[in-house]
Parts: C-alpha cells; structure tokens; sequence
C-alpha cells in the first residue's frame, strides 16, 4: 500500500470515528449529516485542487508551484520535482546542442543540412559565404533554387555521391573554387560539406608551372651544349673555333649551375622552418659585399655609386640578407643598359632600416609589378636570358624578407628606371657599437 492510500485510509478511519462519536453523544442524525458535510467539504476540496492542477498542466509555468495542505500539497512539491528534473535535462540538451552548433560555426569547412525534399534546414555561415546563401532568409528553400550550377544540380539528383564535385566561379566575387561533396543521412536527409580550395589550385597551378619553367630554363642550355658537342665531334674545326665553341659551353654550364643553385637556395629558405635569431650582421661587409658584386658584373659599364649608414645595422642571418641584397643590386646591373645609373643607399627612416636600389634600367609596366617575386617571372624573356638571370632572384628575395619580417616595395615608369625598396622593421633595426681604435 502506497502513501496516497494510507493516507485516504486514515482519513476515512477518522472521520467515521468522529461521526460515531459525535452520534453517541449528540445523536445519529446529527452525525450522519456532519459526514455528509464533511465528504461534500473534501469533495469540493478535491474539485477545486484538481482544476487548478488541470489549469497547471494545460499552461505550465515553470517556478509557479501551488501550496496546499495534505496529499495535493505532496502532488504539487513532487510535480514541481519532476519539472524541475525535466528543465535540467531540457537545458543539458540546449547546452549540447548549442556547443555543437558552435563547433560546426567554428569549422573553416561549410556545413548545409537538407531535408527529405532536398530544401535547406540549416548552414552554417561559411556554407553562406561559399554559397551565397542566408540562413534566415532561405529556410526551406530548395537548394537547387539557389544554387544553380548545372554541374552541382545534376550531382545533387544523380544520387551518386562518392566522388567530390569541383565547383569553379564560386563566392562573392565568382572567383573561388570549391571542393563539395553530399553525404546522405537519418530519414533521406543529406549533408552538404563544401571546402574552399582555391589556393589549393593556385598552389597546384604554380608547382605545375614550376616545373615546366624548369625544365624549360634548363633544356635550352643542354640543347646548346649537346649541338656544339655534336658539331665538335662530327665537323672539322680550327683551334679558334673550338676555343670559341669551348667559351659558349662555358657560358650555358655556368647559366644551368646558376639556376641550380638557386633553386637549392629557394628550397632552403622555403623548407627551414627555424627563424632567423637576433644576431646582429655586419652590415658594413654585407653591403661592401653587395657593392662589390655590382660593380664586377657592371665591369665598368655602368655608374654605381653607394650612400650608406655604416653604424646601422639589423640582425638576423648575414646569408640571406646578402643573397637577397645582393640579389636586388645585380638586378639593377642587369636591367639597365651600359652608361646608366645605379645607386645603392642604406639609411633609417622612421626607426627602420632601409635599403634601396634605383636604376635608370628599362622600367617595369605597372600589370608586371605583382607578379615579380613569381620562380621565373619576367618580363622580357628575351632581355632576362641575355642578361644572365635565372628568374628565381626576386623569389629568393622575397622569402628571406619574409623570414626576417620585411617588406619589399617596387616603384617603376617604363623607359625611366625602377626603385627597390626593402624595409626592415625596427624591432630588427639596431645600431652597431664603433670598434674600438
């Protein structure tokens, strides 16, 4: 026997025996009425107490909990336990629910969930960007509505999902790639992931590049060199001629171990994952150095002239400040025909140091600019073979400003002349202490 009918039983058991005893004394009639008042009295007290109940299930609000005496007072203290034990539960579930939301928000991938008829239920805000979709505004729309690329509708229909489909012209400004791939789920409802992978093509369309300028840039020195081969060995040739033969063979193994080099250098800096240290470089002999290289590949053709700040100094790895250094002087050189003007200068501006170089080259066209720091960019192909370059210079210099947290700056006009301009930062830009005399 449970506690609500112990609790009747003792009622009744009570109640009979106040009616007994009040009809013992007072008489029968009068205690069988003061019974029939009394169940009428609980009678009425239950209705009143099982409406308001009726009221609080129909209407709940979750904290209101009605007092009374007795067994409804126990109904209402155990209702309000069992609500409070279920809002707990409702809340773990909300929490979850919204930890995963963020999760998903969180994820640099798009997430878009679609129903049984294919019709939006919800995407996160990068599955907006890489869709043009909103959120709010396309809830229950039909994904094929909104995206309406040929390529992705018939993916979508054809069921067939084991492979990604590749999404081009996607984004704000229709120049993205996306990488997108459904994955259906519970009751015929799918999942749509997207990931942007446009650099990824970029990245995959310059190593493809790459390689073919290498390729190219090297069968041209080994063609050279196998036809004089050839002809040395099949032609009769006076000493002159051969000496001459010998000289060019010369020139186009130096040109292949140039490039060699250089790209042994640009793997370097691109695979070295330690950063430069806070060595402070001895600039003065870096820049002597720099000075040095210049003036022997102009041999004298050309006016080079230098200003430099002999107590300025920054740190990092001497190496690659003079490869890349270095490397923006011969440029100069290289580009700007005999007679002209190179000016090297070294000097601290606004608490940086910076080193520059102005020619009164051949000039760069404005669209050439971006594209400069590009493996075997040019922007004649012609001039840059007669003038010796390899066309990974301005990579190589690149990637050590990079390394040494540096900024390069290219100011050019066709016909009059370019300046480079490499600005270290001043938390790398120092003073060198005078040597002692």
């Amino acid at each position: 026997m449970n506690i609500i009918w112990a609790r009747a039983l003792v009622s009744i058991v009570l109640l009979a025996l106040v009616c007994t005893g009040v009809g013992a004394f007072v008489g029968v009639k009068f205690g069988l009425a003061l019974a029939v008042v009394a169940l009428v009295g609980q009678m009425v007290f239950s209705t009143f107490h099982k409406q308001r109940l009726w009221r609080l299930l129909d209407a709940p609000v979750y904290g209101e909990v009605p007092s009374a005496p007795g067994v409804w007072g126990e109904i209402y203290y155990r209702l309000h336990k069992l609500a409070k034990r279920w809002h707990a539960q409702v809340r773990q579930v909300e929490q979850q629910h919204s930890r995963f939301i963020q999760a998903i928000q969180a994820s640099p991938n798009g997430v878009a969930m679609l129903d049984d008829h294919d019709q939006i239920e919800w995407c996160n805000a990068i599955s907006e960007v890489h869709f043009g979709l909103d959120a709010k505004r396309d809830l229950r729309q039909h994904i094929t509505h909104l995206v309406r690329q040929p390529d992705f509708v018939r993916y979508l229909n054809s069921h067939d999902y084991k492979d990604m489909l590749i999404m081009r012209g996607m984004g704000a400004k229709r120049q993205n790639v996306l990488s997108v791939q459904v994955f259906p789920y519970g009751d015929n409802r799918k999942l749509v992931l997207s990931q942007d992978i446009t650099e990824l093509e970029r990245t995959d369309a310059m190593r493809r590049d790459f390689v073919a300028n290498v390729s190219h840039e090297l069968k041209t020195p080994l063609t050279v060199l196998s036809g004089f081969l050839e002809t040395m060995r099949e032609l009769p040739l006076s000493e002159e001629e051969r000496m001459r033969y010998f000289d060019l063979m010369e020139q186009q193994a130096s040109r292949m171990r140039h490039i060699v080099t250089d790209l042994l250098v640009l793997a370097k800096l691109e695979g070295e994952a330690r950063l430069p240290g806070d060595q402070i470089i001895d600039m003065r002999a870096v820049l002597g150095h720099v000075r040095e290289d210049a003036e022997s590949l102009s041999g004298g053709h050309h006016i080079v002239s230098a200003d430099f700040d002999d107590g300025l100094s920054v740190t990092g790895s001497e190496t690659e400040v003079l490869s890349a250094l270095g490397n923006l002087a011969t440029n100069a050189v290289r580009y700007t025909p005999e007679g002209g003007r190179v000016q090297l200068s070294w000097r601290l501006e606004s608490g940086n140091a910076v080193f520059s170089v102005t020619d009164s080259g051949y000039g760069i066209p404005a669209s050439d600019i971006p594209r400069l720091t590009e493996r075997f960019y040019r922007v004649d192909r012609s001039r840059s073979r007669d003038t010796g370059g390899t066309g990974l210079g301005l990579a190589i210099v690149k990637h050590v400003l990079q390394r040494h947290d540096a900024a390069l700056e290219v100011k050019s006009e066709e016909g009059r002349g370019s300046t480079f301009t490499v600005r270290f930062p001043a938390a790398r830009t120092t003073r060198r202490q005078p040597t002692p005399a």
